[in-house]
């Protein structure tokens, strides 16, 4: 019999020890075993939930042992988080639940020596009230929101408190589950009387909230190429590119393809899009999404975006969704907010690079887009003004910022140029 919240250890160690991203590990797990529905959605919302509230969990552990939590042995220290993730934040699983399952999994490992130790802090933490702080200072803010000191104080300057600490409060809300419709095979309304869960149209027209979840690779619509996942965000920021039929367009950074796919049904499916990645895989991963929707304009292409390929030709329009700290969708991958601040130091200068490189394969009088799934301002604004400021032939026709608690999606940017 599955034990959900061993696989849940399992995955956490996984996304841990490899460093890899959450839904990855999530789809490699439930790959190997045989789990229901209902297994698999707590199993996700344990895990989820962990990364999220990591270093809330870790204050509270650590304040309840007598070592360093840092002497605490990975797996033992992952069942005490998975074990206090339910007792702190699931209203539905009882309390001594909680308890008695994180002991019986130590118990049936190989580290049972720390059975005791575990059912030893877990009791203490019932106990005990006043479990986090409520203070307002940085250091208070990183428990309260589990979020580094780091971050926090970047978002402090980039957009004063009060719209920081929302954006932080959003960021531990579940993420809306948004579709597009590829509404060259069908419409929105009768995608919605056959997807067979609760559904509604989204702001954005050919968009679809679904209100419960679903499996999506078992989906028989979406073995049809009906839709695929683009949050609400993505797909504004292909709407402001505003690519047409007969255009052809240059995807910089395109994997794993979603603003390519909008933009071909925008378009028609008429035109050419080059869509262009830094490795074989992920051009493989773009086309057999582009095969799937049925969108033959899509053309993966193993490129560098920071070099100039003269091969390549010119666009009539540009989408430069470049890699950046991703620091505006940690609800929807909460690790990232434990990668070390300093990684990203060096993303502004690689952003530009790309942005300048970009111009290259442009027409007179086209466009490019440049875009992040970040909020810091130093990969976003400071970036657009310093493109602006060294090339005087473009012009800044749109800017904006996407924030979770005032537009209801991820956290993005988008701003574009025209060629004068």
């Amino acid at each position: 019999m599955v034990n959900p919240r061993k696989i849940a250890v399992k995955a956490l160690l996984k996304i841990e020890n490899e460093n890899s991203y959450s839904n990855l590990a999530i789809n490699s797990l439930f790959n190997e075993v045989q789990i229901s529905s209902q297994d698999k959605a707590f199993v996700t919302a344990l895990i989820y939930g962990v990364l999220e509230r990591k270093i809330t969990l870790d204050y509270v552990i650590s304040s309840h042992i007598k070592t360093s939590i840092k002497k605490v042995s990975k797996f033992t220290l992952t069942v005490l988080r998975v074990a206090l993730y339910q007792i702190m934040f699931m209203d539905k699983i009882p309390q001594s639940a909680a308890v008695n399952e994180a002991v019986k999994l130590i118990k049936n490992s190989k580290e049972n020596r720390n059975s005791g130790f575990v059912n030893a802090v877990l009791r203490n933490i019932l106990r005990s009230e006043n479990l986090i702080p409520n203070g307002q200072s940085v250091e208070d803010l990183s428990v309260i929101y589990s979020c580094p000191k780091e971050i926090i104080e970047s978002f402090i300057n980039d957009y004063g408190k009060e719209d920081a600490l929302e954006f932080l409060k959003a960021g531990l809300e579940p993420a809306p589950l948004t579709l597009r419709v590829n509404t060259l095979k069908t419409d929105v309304d009768t995608f919605i009387e056959n997807i067979g869960v609760d559904a509604i149209a989204g702001e954005v027209s050919g968009s679809v909230i679904l209100k419960n979840g679903i499996d999506i690779a078992k989906s028989n619509l979406y073995k049809q190429g009906m839709f695929y996942v683009q949050d609400t965000a993505s797909q504004k920021c292909v709407a402001v590119l505003n690519p047409k039929p007969y255009e052809k367009m240059l995807d910089m950074c395109a994997a794993p393809g979603g603003k390519s796919f909008l933009s071909a049904i925008l378009m028609e499916n008429k035109g050419e899009i080059i869509s262009c990645d830094l490795y074989e895989h992920k051009c493989k991963l773009i086309n057999d999404g582009a095969d799937r929707l049925g969108l033959d304009i899509i053309k993966p292409q193993v490129c560098d975006a920071t070099v100039f390929n003269e091969n390549l030709g010119k666009f009539d329009c540009i989408l430069c969704d470049v890699l950046c700290s991703g620091l505006g969708i940690i609800r929807r991958k909460p690790e990232i907010k434990y990668k070390d601040f300093k990684e990203f130091d060096n993303l502004p200068k690689l952003q530009l690079q790309i942005l300048n490189n970009a111009k290259n394969y442009l027409k007179k009088g086209g466009r490019i887009l440049y875009s992040t799934c970040t909020l810091r301002k130093a990969e976003n604004q400071e970036v657009v003004d310093e493109f602006l400021n060294e090339n005087k032939e473009f012009s800044l026709k749109f800017s904006h910022t996407f924030m979770p608690h005032i537009d209801n999606t991820d956290g993005f940017f988008c701003a574009l140029f025209e060629y004068n």
